[in-house]
């Protein structure tokens, strides 16, 4: 409680602040200015964006509680926050183009992702069961919205009704869940529920199985993954991006917090249900991305697969688990973030294209685009010395480290045959006959895919940083 005293207390939710009162003079903007206040409202976007992350790493270092401890600012809510902060900031950017071209460009896209983007941060830093639901709902609304944002496609339509309802019936059952967990601990406060879990008895774990199934619906792991090859298929191209990246590192920050902080005392029970969860997601992602021929549904499968390898440094149960799980968003969110630069990028003078084999010959017509591509596409299979392979590494360690060895051998068999459908993309764009070459890429989207092009190719140089920030990060929960 003394950092409640030495503290304001709104000092802690400045971030928060300054994107919901931004996001509302955002939609006055767009609402009075229309049409011609499109670009302003998406540069602002990003200027927000980038703002609110200064501000989270000038917060002070000690640990930030407020409205009675339920909100919390520390080492493993900075790094995720300015993580889902980036990933949002480089989505904008990447719909640009995109919604000029399609005719889709409205002013409150931008607004809808700065609003969940605040879901985002609250939920990242909610410590009890109240605020990690608001959090959650926060962020999930404008994702509803934005996944049917395409309101002349059947496609985008459907994604947006499936999303909504498969996310009301998850959050009908994390709601269950927290309603049990209270009825038997009665507390909502993460350190309360751990100081009365011992005392809780075998029903605490029916509580905990219902939470859990929330928790999977946000992240995409088995068996809550059905929406994801639909939606992201039939959703507009930056919003599965959008998709792919920033809730995903919100919905992790929200199980690995919720677990680690409010079930040490039933460390046994939880890691089974995590085991589990990993290993189902990870061979489902490897197995069934094998046949896909779209590359967002493929993206999909990938998606399931790497939320699995990210939960098996949670299944540890250790600090060395959780910075394995900080390091492996950290890597997902850039190569996610670069492939759907390129899968943006797919565009002839027709429209979008989203078949793989479209990408024919990509090496001969577009060689930087094809090799960026390719050295993403081995990033994400783990392969040497990439980043992706250090993000692999640091979770199986965990793993082995915990005792795990069957979940690590597993983890590394599915990488295997996960290669497979990564190698396939980049033999059809090296070896096939060139099929016709694309639009030239936008000035926004050669960025990003740059920047993330770059961080994996050289990250081997110099990992020290996001190790270090990443443990760090970790023992702040311990």
């Amino acid at each position: 409680m003394n950092a409640v005293l030495t503290v304001p207390a709104l000092l802690p939710l400045l971030p928060e602040i300054v994107l919901g009162l931004g996001a509302m003079a955002l939609l006055m903007v767009g609402a009075y200015r229309g049409e011609s206040g499109i670009r302003t409202v998406d540069a602002a976007a990003i200027a927000l964006l980038v703002v609110a992350g200064i501000i989270v790493l000038m917060l002070p270092d000690e640990r930030l509680v407020t409205f009675g401890g339920s909100f919390v600012v520390d080492g493993f809510a900075r790094f995720l926050k300015i993580l889902a902060i980036l990933g949002s900031a480089a989505a904008i950017a990447m719909s640009i183009d995109y919604d000029r071209r399609e005719g889709q460009q409205r002013f409150e896209y931008s607004v809808l992702i700065l609003l969940s983007t605040l879901g985002m941060l609250m939920l990242i830093s909610a410590a009890d069961l109240i605020a990690l639901y608001l959090g959650l709902e926060l962020m999930s609304l404008p994702l509803y919205v934005v996944a049917a944002s395409h309101r002349t496609s059947l496609r985008s339509t459907e994604a947006g009704l499936k999303y909504f309802v498969l996310g009301a019936l998850s959050s009908g059952m994390l709601l269950y869940g927290a309603s049990l967990t209270y009825g038997l601990t009665g507390t909502v406060s993460f350190a309360g529920i751990a100081k009365s879990a011992a005392d809780a008895g075998p029903g605490l774990i029916f509580g905990l199985v219902f939470l859990f199934a929330g928790f999977c619906f946000k992240v995409s792991a088995v068996p809550f993954h059905m929406w994801t090859p639909d939606v992201y298929e039939g959703a507009p191209t930056p919003v599965t991006a959008f998709f792919a990246a920033a809730p995903k590192v919100a919905g992790i920050a929200m199980f690995v917090r919720a677990t680690v902080v409010a079930f040490p005392g039933i460390t046994a029970q939880w890691q089974e249900i995590v085991v589990f969860v990993a290993i189902a997601s990870t061979l489902l992602g490897s197995f069934a991305a094998i046949g896909q021929r779209n590359i967002k549904r493929l993206m999909a499968y990938s998606s399931i697969g790497h939320m699995g390898f990210a939960l098996i440094g949670l299944a540890a149960g250790t600090p060395e688990g959780v910075q394995g799980v900080l390091v492996y968003m950290s890597i997902y969110l850039t190569m996610t973030l670069g492939v759907f630069a390129v899968i943006l990028s797919m565009r002839r003078a027709g429209g979008m294209v989203e078949s793989i084999d479209q990408l024919a010959g990509l090496a001969r017509t577009h060689p930087t685009m094809a090799f960026f591509l390719a050295m993403l596409l081995f990033s994400m299979a783990g392969v040497p010395p990439l980043a992706g392979f250090f993000a692999k590494f640091y979770v199986f360690l965990a793993a082995i480290k915990a005792g795990l060895y069957a979940l690590a051998v597993i983890g590394v068999l599915a990488s295997v045959v996960g290669a497979y459908y990564y190698l396939a993309i980049v033999k059809i764009m090296y070896f096939d006959e060139p099929a016709e070459g694309f639009v030239p890429m936008p000035d926004e989207i050669k960025i990003v895919l740059a920047v993330c092009g770059l961080f994996n190719i050289l990250f081997f140089l110099y990992p020290g940083p996001l190790i270090g920030v990443a443990s760090a990060a970790a023992h702040s929960l311990f």
